[in-house]
């Protein structure tokens, strides 16, 4: 009884919190910006977890996904592939945030300060349990092999992280030169692109690709300026970004070398994502000018209470779902393998396989809402009363993007002590230190 009493005073606690913060919004704040924030990890994480295909056969455990058993899923891939709407949303939203810092006279190395305290440090809890979860599997003799899969799988999410820290250093710039050139600065960075992929394809320059990863989404991340000055605004100029990108979306799939698939597909020589190509881009303009149709009702809508609320609360840990979701699933994965295969001998793509997705997603998110719960406070952190110089704040935010893109990529296992990777774990870490970010200061 004092249990359920707990849990349910908890419960009206948290949604008492979000609905005094909801309540203490100002009119002139466009919440549209915030749901589509929300909608975006929503679907990221729902397109995970649906998109999860494990199972045991031979009695091995083979880690897979659908885009690789059933080739009609990867249609799907257009609507669960929101990663340009971040951009867009962070483009919109640094755009307000730099112009107000300017405006009170804060200098840069203080705003910075501020972004890189609210990006690193709920991702450093994260990665510390991996070290400590590898640590412990390598202790008990457990084949490094699955532990690095298992680790790289749970990091995925925090590539975005390594790109976005990277386009948050360069808003001074980016925001200046929408200022100045306006959709110039959005159409060189598009050319840009343009070149790249034809270096890319046409050249065999594969490690020029690489550079894709900031035209491509600097590129979406322009957009969120055009929008936040209402030159994306209405139905007539949504619909217009829309036929465009959709025009040169399909062109790029049925007449150029790019795949179906809007994230990567085991086996597949071409992916539109690693490293991101144009295609991405076309997608990203499509879903932009698609989202932005529906502003104005959208925003009529989100002027009631309780829409309002949900959505505060959501974004209130939104960046703690976001990391934690696929550790969630993988530790899920690990327990059902660990007890018997439970749920894991049905294969992929069969009638049965699909009647068991709910539960699994069910089984998902009841995992995921302790680190919900747990870890969103790091969400709140505060950056502290010390200003660090911009050269220090620049340079740890490099290592920073260098030490999540490469953790994100083959994970945390490695050939140094405790079998981990010492150098490439550190480097985020001493990014951390030298920008001042303490998750655990409030």
């Amino acid at each position: 009884m004092n249990n359920n009493s707990t849990s349910s005073s908890s419960r009206r606690s948290i949604w008492s919190q979000a609905s005094a913060m909801a309540g203490k919004t100002p009119e002139s704040r466009n919440r549209y910006v915030d749901f589509l924030r929300a909608l975006s990890i929503f679907a990221v994480v729902f397109g995970h977890w649906l998109m999860a295909a494990p199972y045991v056969a031979d009695g091995a455990i083979h880690i897979s996904n659908m885009l690789e058993h059933q080739p009609w899923t990867r249609w799907m891939t257009w609507v669960f592939q929101v990663m340009p709407v971040f951009f867009l949303v962070g483009g919109f939203s640094n755009g307000i945030s730099w112009q107000s810092a300017q405006r009170k006279g804060q200098t840069y190395a203080g705003w910075l300060q501020v972004r890189l305290q609210r990006l690193v440090g709920p991702v450093l809890p994260l990665i510390v349990l991996w070290i400590l979860l590898a640590i412990g599997a390598n202790g008990l003799g457990l084949r490094p092999e699955a532990t690095k899969i298992a680790s790289q799988m749970a990091l995925i999410p925090i590539w975005f992280l390594a790109v976005y820290v990277f386009v948050v250093v360069l808003v001074p710039i980016t925001y200046s030169a929408w200022q100045r050139y306006g959709f110039w600065s959005f159409g060189v960075l598009v050319v840009a692109a343009i070149v790249d992929d034809l270096l890319f394809f046409a050249a065999d320059l594969q490690a020029v690709g690489w550079l894709n990863y900031a035209f491509v989404w600097l590129a979406v991340h322009q957009l969120g300026y055009a929008w936040r000055d209402g030159y994306m605004a209405g139905v007539k100029q949504g619909l217009a970004w829309v036929i465009g990108g959709g025009v040169v979306l399909v062109g790029l799939i049925t007449i150029g070398p790019y795949p179906i698939s809007m994230v990567s597909v085991p086996g597949q020589e071409v992916s539109n994502t690693l490293p991101p190509k144009i295609s991405m881009l076309a997608l990203g303009i499509v879903q932009c000018g698609l989202l932005l149709s529906f502003e104005v009702p959208m925003r009529r809508w989100l002027s009631r209470a309780t829409p309002w609320t949900v959505v505060v609360l959501v974004n209130s840990m939104i960046m703690t779902v976001f990391l934690w979701h696929l550790t969630a699933s993988t530790l899920a994965i690990a327990f059902a393998h660990w007890f018997g295969d439970i749920g894991l001998k049905v294969l992929p793509g069969t009638d049965s396989w699909w009647l068991l997705r709910p539960v699994w997603l069910i089984v998902y998110l009841v995992v995921l809402l302790p680190f919900a719960l747990g870890f969103g406070r790091f969400e709140r952190g505060t950056s502290g009363n010390h200003i660090y110089p911009r050269w220090r704040l620049v340079a740890s935010a490099l290592l920073i993007c260098a030490g999540l893109a490469l953790l994100a990529l083959d994970g945390v296992v490695g050939d140094g002590w405790f079998g981990l990777r010492i150098v490439v774990l550190a480097l985020p870490f001493a990014g951390a230190v030298l920008a001042g970010v303490n998750p655990l200061r409030r």
